[in-house]
Parts: structure tokens; C-alpha cells; sequence
């Protein structure tokens, strides 16, 4: 039953750090390395990420520099950020990228606590499943006769209380996410 819970916690945990990169690529109008994460450069027949290829780093609020540690590839940098969904236009001075962040409209910052709020929903649906599976996997284990009724119980509260846990982390970390996009 232990070992059950175990994978249950490390299952939902996934989750959460999942929920939590994806939070992080959210471009909140502050200039924030992760944007460029999912960013994939065709270095030498091979898609390999920007930071892989170049120093990236925070100047000012809103500007971000990308400074590849090979000069010929800077216009390959250039061409996958601008091919990528992130919606900045790439400033290339030949020597680095610059990506100035817009400051974000009212609107658009509502849109963006929605899709916050949409991500941590789906969170919280996927820690629920992990919940199922793993109270029919006790229930299985009962039926085989490897655990007890009250077992079967004490698991049963037990995987409740880590699912509890982990919807009250998805909230907090939703609601910080929320308040930075609002407040900037």
C-alpha cells in the first residue's frame, strides 16, 4: 500500500512541475529566459535549443539577450524565434539578439489569467485521475487479498489527503501566477 501511495505523490508531483513549466513559458510581459525553452535552432542538421547555443540573459524588465557563443549561427537564432510562437520580433545588431517584451494591455492580461487558470483546471483534473487509478489499485489488492478492509480504508483517506495537498499547491502556485501577470 506504501509503495502505491509513493507513485501516487510522485505521479501527482509530476504534474505540478509540469503545470509549473508551463506557467513559466507564459510570457507575462517580463522578460523571462524560460520563453525560449520550447525555441529549437537547426544547428548542423540538428534542432537543439537556444540556451544550448547561446549565453541568454535579463538586461532590463523587459528585455532579454541572446548572445550564441558561435557568431554564425546568430542569424539561425534569429529565424527560429521568429518562426516560434513567442511574438516577439528578434532585434539582431550582429553581435546579439534582442527581445524587447511590449508592456501587456488590460486584455490581454485578463486573457492570460484565463489560460492560467485553464492550465491549473487541467492540473488539478490530471492529480484527480492519479487519485482514481490508485483507489483501484488498492481495491484490486483488497480483492486479491493482499490488504485488508480497513487498509483498503486507510489508503482510500490517505491518497484523499495527498490529493487535497497537491490541489491546494495548484492553487497557490495559480493564484502567484495570476498576481504577477496582473501587477505588472
Amino acid at each position: 500500500m506504501k509503495e502505491q501511495l509513493k507513485k501516487a505523490e510522485e505521479r501527482m508531483n509530476r504534474r505540478v512541475d509540469h503545470m509549473c513549466q508551463e506557467f513559466a513559458e507564459i510570457r507575462a510581459g517580463r522578460a523571462n529566459p524560460a520563453v525560449l525553452d520550447k525555441v529549437k535552432v537547426d544547428y548542423y542538421g540538428a534542432p537543439t535549443p537556444v540556451n544550448q547555443l547561446a549565453a541568454v540573459s535579463v538586461t532590463e524588465a523587459r528585455t532579454l539577450i541572446v548572445q550564441p557563443w558561435d557568431a554564425s549561427v546568430l542569424r539561425q537564432i534569429e529565424k527560429a524565434i521568429q518562426k516560434s510562437d513567442i511574438g516577439i520580433n528578434p532585434n539582431n545588431d550582429g553581435k546579439v539578439i534582442r527581445l524587447i517584451f511590449p508592456p501587456l494591455t488590460e486584455e490581454r492580461r485578463k486573457g492570460i489569467v484565463k489560460d492560467v487558470q485553464k492550465i491549473a483546471e487541467e492540473t488539478k483534473v490530471q492529480v484527480r485521475n492519479v487519485r482514481r487509478d490508485t483507489i483501484e489499485k488498492l481495491k484490486a489488492m483488497k480483492k486479491a487479498g493482499e490488504l485488508t478492509e480497513d487498509d483498503l480504508k486507510q489508503g482510500e483517506k490517505k491518497t484523499q489527503e495527498l490529493t487535497d495537498k497537491m490541489t491546494k499547491k495548484i492553487d497557490k502556485i495559480s493564484a502567484d501566477k495570476q498576481k504577477e501577470v496582473l501587477e505588472l
